[in-house]
């Protein structure tokens, strides 16, 4: 689950984390009204959406009035910002961020995030603040540095202290950055969030050191430990048809292509999705309808599916161990009847009773093509897509 800046920083002041004063808002008045609480001096007014490139896009600017605060929130409030992470459609701001301005002595990078390969959380920094850490690491890899956490023992202080060096600070700044670093860990492993990010990490003209933008992102396998964090959901910052299907526990996930996916297994929906594009295909979205795929369940992922203008044809590839296929293929045929689907659709089953399942697929009146491997399964799916 992600959230706000603003939700990410409400909680970073809970563990100790230094970040700026601030208050988010939803109208130009209150924002005039806060950057006036604020000294009336400089502040920042910052969109607030779920997507990174903000300043860049024009939802990042300094304001040296209260009165231009307000002018400029104005502004902001109900506009559709566009960056490079939110696609050409980009999205439409809601709320703002006023926040006091910062003496910036430096701009630096710190993040936490789970490294698989080594099976224990990466804490890493950087000298290259402000910019993209993928760009970074393509670029520069050498900049970044990393500290792995052994989960026996946590994150120690001579490891913060080791990256506070590493980013080339001294005397209290050097203080300043390990007491950032361990509260931000805590905050971290607390959570159970999935990745922390302070981009960027900043160096006052006092030694201090602050998160000048904040990104937290959560496992939504831990949120039930965390009802106050799952508070903090923005449905309108979400694809409605993830939200709809999350509420019947079909994994759903949007993409640009033009096949669609309705497959039983997350791992069996990975392969699928890569074969299709070895077809010379691009798969519309990501669909795991879980290990008990229903009548129910396969209709309401056909209306999720076909609810993307893009979908050209739909690919169902079903291995059957708990669920038999015969079962699957019922279920299919009911949703199709019942939705009047129109879009073609390639059916895979392979598994306990798949010739059950071929049977009832043959003997239906309905149209739809059936593959005996997921190689043809893939290839026709591109085609009839094309």
């Amino acid at each position: 689950m992600k959230i706000h800046e603003y939700q990410a920083k409400e909680i970073l002041r809970t563990y100790g984390v230094a970040v700026p004063d601030g208050q988010m808002v939803e109208t130009a008045k209150d924002a005039e009204q806060v950057a006036r609480r604020l000294g009336g001096g400089t502040v920042v007014v910052k969109a607030q959406i779920h997507a990174g490139g903000r300043g860049k896009g024009g939802g990042v600017k300094l304001a040296n009035r209260p009165e231009e605060a307000g002018k400029l929130a104005g502004e902001m409030l109900g506009m559709t910002l566009v960056t490079h992470q939110t696609g050409p459609e980009g999205k439409t701001v809601n709320k703002v961020l006023v926040e006091s301005g910062v003496d910036i002595a430096r701009e630096l990078y710190a993040g936490i995030v789970l490294d698989r390969a080594e099976g224990r959380n990466a804490f890493m920094v950087s000298t290259e603040g402000g910019v993209e850490i993928e760009k970074v690491a393509a670029e520069s890899p050498e900049k970044i540095l990393k500290e792995w956490i052994d989960p026996a023992v946590g994150f120690r202080p001579f490891q913060a202290t080791r990256l506070a060096f590493g980013l080339g600070l001294e005397g209290h700044q050097v203080k300043s950055a390990t007491k950032f670093f361990m509260s931000l860990y805590k905050a971290y492993e607390d959570t159970d969030a999935s990745l922390a990010e302070i981009n960027p990490l900043v160096v006052t003209g006092d030694g201090d050191v602050l998160a000048l933008d904040a990104k937290i992102n959560f496992d939504d396998n831990g949120l039930f430990r965390h009802s106050d964090i799952a508070d903090y959901r923005d449905l309108s910052e979400e694809d409605p048809a993830e939200i709809e299907a999350a509420k019947y526990h079909l994994n759903y996930i949007n993409l640009d292509g033009n096949v669609g996916c309705m497959v039983n297994g997350a791992g069996l929906a990975m392969s699928t999705m890569d074969i299709i594009k070895l077809a010379g295909g691009e798969p519309a979205n990501f669909l795991d309808v879980g290990g008990s795929a229903s009548s129910e369940t396969v209709q309401q992922g056909f209306k999720i599916i076909l609810r993307d203008e893009k979908v050209k044809a739909v690919l169902i590839n079903i291995f059957g161990g708990i669920v038999r296929c015969d079962r699957v293929a019922q279920g299919i045929i009911e949703a199709l009847h019942t939705l009047k689907v129109t879009t073609p659709v390639v059916v895979r089953l392979e598994g306990t009773n798949a010739e059950e399942a071929a049977e009832l697929l043959e003997e239906s009146p309905l149209k739809f093509t059936v593959a005996k491997s997921l190689k043809e399964a893939a290839e026709k799916s591109v085609a009839l897509a094309s």
